[in-house]
C-alpha cells in the first residue's frame, strides 16, 4: 500500500514538533509538506535535530498555501491555534483534502457552547456536524470514514478514557464526578507567557482555571454521550513542574 502524503500546518509549536516526531517513524505516512510563516525556507532538520539523517530532514518548510497542500498531500494535520484552524480546515476541505484538526475548533458539537467557552463565534458551524471526535477507542469506525477529525484535548482524553468503561457499565453515579488532573508545562504551548516561565513553574505546584477551563465542556459532552444524559463534572486542573505528561485521578461513587 502506498504511503499517504501528509501535510503538517504549524510545524514549529510543541504539537507540530511532536507530530513531526511521530511521522518520522510512521510506516504508512510520508510528510511531504511542513508549513510555518516564521520559519519558511528552512529545512526541517534546521529546527529539529531529531529528524537529521531521516527522510524528514530535507523537507523544506513553506508558508501555508491551501493550493500547494492540496496538490502535494492527501491529508493535512492542523497544529495551529483555535480560531485560525477553522478557516484553514474549511479551505483545505474545499480543496479536497482530509483534515485532522488538533485545535479545539471542531470538538464541541454546539456552536453556542464553543462561543461561550472560547469567546469566539464559530465561522464554519456547518462543518461541526461533519467533524468526528477523534477518540479511536470510541469512534474508530467513523474516524476511518471521516473527512474532518477533531483531535481530542489532552485532559479530556485522560478523563474520558478513565471514566468511559464504568459509565458505560452503569457502575458509577454520573451526577457525582470529580476530576483531579495534572499536566506538564508544555500543554500551554510554546509561546512565552509568565505563568509557564521556568522560575514560575520550577519547584512549584498549583491549580489553575478552576471552574473555567476550556476542556470542561468537552469532557462533559463526551461523558454525556456514554452516560446518556447531560453531565456536570468538577474539573480541577493543576500545573506540575515537569515538561510533559498528564495524570488524572477521578473520584465518583459506586452505584448500589
Amino acid at each position: 500500500m502506498a504511503q499517504a502524503r501528509v501535510g503538517l500546518v504549524g510545524v514549529t509549536g510543541y504539537t507540530g514538533m511532536e507530530l513531526a516526531r511521530l511521522l518520522a517513524m510512521h510506516p504508512d505516512m510520508e510528510l511531504t509538506r511542513a508549513t510555518s510563516r516564521a520559519e519558511a525556507g528552512k529545512a526541517l532538520a534546521d529546527i529539529y535535530p531529531f529528524v537529521r539523517g531521516t527522510r524528514l530532514g530535507k523537507v523544506v518548510i513553506t508558508a501555508p498555501d491551501p493550493g500547494d497542500l492540496a496538490e502535494n498531500c492527501d491529508l493535512a494535520f492542523l497544529a495551529v491555534p483555535h480560531g485560525a484552524a477553522m478557516d484553514t480546515a474549511a479551505s483545505l476541505l474545499e480543496a479536497g483534502l482530509k483534515v485532522v484538526d488538533l485545535s479545539a475548533d471542531f470538538r464541541l458539537r454546539d456552536p453556542a457552547v464553543y462561543a461561550q467557552w472560547y469567546a469566539l463565534e464559530h465561522r464554519h458551524p456547518h462543518l461541526i456536524d461533519e467533524a468526528v471526535y477523534g477518540l479511536p477507542e470510541r469512534y474508530a469506525a467513523r474516524i476511518a470514514q471521516a473527512r474532518l477529525v477533531a483531535n481530542p484535548g489532552c485532559y479530556p482524553t485522560s478523563v474520558i478514557l478513565g471514566l468511559w468503561p464504568a459509565l458505560a457499565a452503569h457502575l458509577v453515579d454520573p451526577d457525582d464526578i470529580v476530576c483531579d488532573s495534572k499536566s506538564g508545562a508544555s500543554g500551554a504551548g510554546r509561546k512565552a507567557s509568565v505563568p509557564t516561565l521556568f522560575c514560575e513553574v520550577h519547584d512549584s505546584f498549583r491549580a489553575y482555571n478552576l471552574g473555567k477551563h476550556r476542556h470542561t465542556p468537552e469532557i462533559e459532552q463526551e461523558l454525556g454521550v456514554v452516560a446518556g444524559q447531560d453531565m456536570v463534572v468538577s474539573f480541577n486542573p493543576h500545573l506540575l513542574p515537569i515538561d510533559r505528561g498528564i495524570h488524572s485521578t477521578i473520584y465518583t461513587r459506586l452505584v448500589g
